[in-house]
């Protein structure tokens, strides 16, 4: 967000058990919808991001139905910047993955 504040990410779930272990698992799925003008700059779907406002329409089973949320979020309410590719390896899992880098220094991913 370009003012700093998280954010939340429309996602669906489910438990169910793994066929011959009887072992419950969980898992989820981030939705996505068509990119807003700015992410379609690198890729033609984004993930539905959620304003405060819809957070309890979307969690708590509640009328009206959610469906209408699914959509773009707003290109002027965001910012997107370029990262390393230290992001693709899951060792390496803290923040410093999300600072900015110039594309002229490397490989980034934007």
């Amino acid at each position: 967000m370009k003012s700093g504040e998280p954010f939340a990410l429309a996602a669906i779930w489910e438990n169910w058990k793994v066929p011959h272990t009887e072992e419950w698992m969980r898992t989820f799925c981030i939705i996505t919808t068509a990119a807003n003008e700015l992410v379609g700059r690198i890729h033609d779907r984004m993930p539905v991001m959620l304003p405060p406002a819809a957070y309890d329409r979307w969690l708590a089973n509640i009328e009206p139905d959610p469906r209408d949320l699914l959509v773009s979020f707003p290109s002027e309410l965001i910012k997107i910047w370029s990262i390393g590719t230290r992001v693709n390896k899951p060792e390496n899992d803290d923040a410093s993955v999300l600072e900015p880098v110039d594309a002229e220094d490397g490989p980034s991913l934007l």
